[in-house]
């Protein structure tokens, strides 16, 4: 299988200031090394065009890291359009002095050069940036470009696991598989609940006791919950579990009513927290796209997200409240303690009962289809506050920056889906990265 790869082209020509030319060389090689160890780097700076052509011959990258070492003209960046087909970065350097006398590099007109050859060749995204490689900024831009990158690489080998339909009025998670695969790289799978939660019956209870032992170790007060729901919840999660790793799934969009309570008489909503808890993403009423933007938000952040309904705001606090049943992650609850209850509705346990732990930097985030078939990114930064659960199930109470009311009033004319995934880290600028990458509107609040 091939590998994540990313490659540096350094053009340039011999005209000008080789010996500055080469510090700049030597130090974005040892910038590009620390945050890819395995990115293809050329032994010396391409100053021909017949160097960079033997460099990049039977190069299949991900990421093409174009410097203008020194000026080229466009013949140059001709041959890597032409040749490559990959996500592309503009690098142009700052010039080393400004002092009256000669231009060391002309960095800036190669890449104005370079732009104008990509508008004539591409319609897709070119990325950009301005400064040398001992900038800190240069330095966060480039790590965020080249994590993004391996993170759309790696959703072409993400499998999402559909697990039943839909339920009624809910026709907003649904997904295709071709769709899901053209926008996102993403095989979407598909499996009957019903196919799960008959292996769940049959299951026995000591199979499940590995998995006993961990709920019991994670979810305070689970012996509180009637035995029959708790060995049938046990089993569940051991289904879900297995059934996830022999299919090398990474993200879950699980029907869970009425099928659980009328049919099977527990409840998924633990077993979804569990599975959060487990980093595999986890959404419920079978919301495939809601399922996707956790996994995004799981992969950026390292850690897991949360996927709640908007149900209330508060104008003094400028906040809005997130809520679901209780599939939220166990890790995530607030003061480390992660109770068990029972589902608000129908009165059957185990369910999350809990309010989440605070942070500083939360993204709201949700990949929304539009009406005529395309997508677009909702992008929104913010803080989680110290609060107690809201309301019976898991919640979050979120302060946002722009005034609280009219963004609502926004979101809900313009069509917004009901499920928003909380992404424990500011990770906008990844997203609109990534969004770039799968040429897809961003809209950022």
């Amino acid at each position: 299988m091939k590998k994540f790869e990313v490659i540096y082209c350094p053009i340039g020509v011999p005209t000008f200031d080789l010996e500055a030319a080469q510090k700049e060389f030597d130090a974005s090689v040892e910038l590009i090394q620390s945050i890819e160890p395995n990115a293809i780097i050329p032994k010396e700076m391409l100053l021909s065009i017949d160097l960079l052509k033997s460099f990049i011959e039977d190069k299949n990258p991900d990421l093409v890291i174009i410097q203008n070492i020194t000026f080229a003209h466009s013949a140059y960046v001709t041959e890597i359009f032409k040749r490559l087909d990959s996500t592309f970065l503009l690098w142009t350097l700052r010039e080393p002095a400004i002092d009256g006398g000669r231009l060391r590099l002309n960095s800036l007109t190669g890449a104005f050069s370079a732009g104008n050859a990509f508008s004539q060749m591409h319609d897709d995204h070119l990325f950009y940036m301005y400064g040398g490689p001992n900038e800190a900024p240069i330095k966060n831009r480039l790590s965020k470009l080249i994590r993004t990158a391996k993170l759309r690489y790696d959703l072409k080998d993400t499998n999402l696991l559909m697990i039943g339909h839909t339920p009624s009025g809910f026709g907003f998670g649904r997904a295709l598989d071709s769709e899901m695969a053209h926008n996102f790289g993403v095989n979407l799978m598909t499996v009957e609940s019903r196919e799960l939660t008959q292996l769940a019956k049959d299951l026995k209870e000591e199979e499940a006791e590995k998995e006993s032992k961990i709920a019991h170790q994670k979810m305070d007060n689970l012996e509180q919950t009637l035995k029959k729901n708790r060995v049938d919840f046990v089993k569940l999660y051991k289904v879900y579990k297995d059934y996830i790793e022999e299919n090398n799934i990474k993200a879950i969009a699980s029907r869970c009513w009425p099928d659980f309570f009328t049919e099977y008489g527990t409840p998924v909503c633990g077993v979804l927290g569990m599975l959060n808890d487990d980093r595999i993403a986890a959404a419920c009423e079978a919301d495939a796209y809601g399922a996707l933007s956790m996994h995004i938000g799981h992969e950026l952040t390292e850690q897991p997200s949360f996927l709640g309904d908007p149900v209330s705001i508060d104008e003094e606090e400028n906040t809005i409240t997130f809520w679901h049943c209780g599939t939220g992650a166990c890790s995530l609850a607030r003061k480390n303690k992660s109770t068990m209850g029972v589902h608000p509705n129908r009165k059957i346990g185990p369910t999350m009962e809990f309010g989440f732990k605070p942070s500083e930097k939360a993204t709201i985030f949700r990949i929304g289809r539009k009406p005529d078939g395309t997508f677009r990114f909702f992008l929104l930064k913010g803080e989680i506050l110290d609060k107690p659960k809201q309301f019976s199930g898991t919640s979050m109470v979120v302060q946002v920056q722009p005034e609280v009311n009219p963004l609502v009033s926004e979101l809900v004319q313009e069509g917004w889906e009901p499920h928003f995934a909380v992404l424990y880290d500011d990770v906008v600028e990844e997203l609109e990265i990534l969004a770039e990458m799968l040429n897809i509107e961003i809209c950022k609040y």
